[in-house]
């Protein structure tokens, strides 16, 4: 079976050999062995699992909240219906930042129109009702 060193994995998901540290350190990698000296080697499941944690972290969940589900996946069956239920409240908690960040991307799209308008007429004077104005 082949194994990863720290800088391998770190390199593989675009992040820092620290960054796995300080996780590993919090306890979200109770999965991984380490060598006879001490080394941490990676398997391909480890990776796995360190992608999942990134994709929590990326919803902004806290690292407390993802060792408890590290914690729950060691666990095993008992914990299934706390591992769904966390997984629908983070599909909940995504689903409305992807609308908030949907209700930003029109904004910005129609300010792109606004100064696109702009441009062509050399002024910002045909869109009166939708400056802003700078108080300096």
């Amino acid at each position: 079976m082949k194994t990863y060193t720290i800088s391998e994995v770190a390199k593989e998901l675009n992040l820092t050999a620290y960054t796995l540290r300080y996780y590993d350190k919090e306890g979200l990698m109770p999965f991984v062995e380490r060598t006879a000296s001490g080394i941490r080697s990676f398997k391909e499941s480890d990776i796995s699992a360190l992608k999942v944690i990134e994709c929590l972290k990326s919803t902004g969940m806290p690292i407390k909240e993802i060792k408890n589900f590290i914690d729950w996946c060691s666990d095993g069956d008992i914990t299934l219906q706390k591992r769904y239920d966390m997984f629908m409240e983070r599909k909940a908690i995504v689903e409305a930042q992807m609308e908030e960040l949907k209700k930003t991307m029109e904004l910005i799209e129609h300010k792109c129109s606004y100064y696109k308008t702009a441009l062509a007429a050399g002024t910002e004077d045909i869109h009166k009702e939708d400056k802003i104005e700078i108080i300096t």
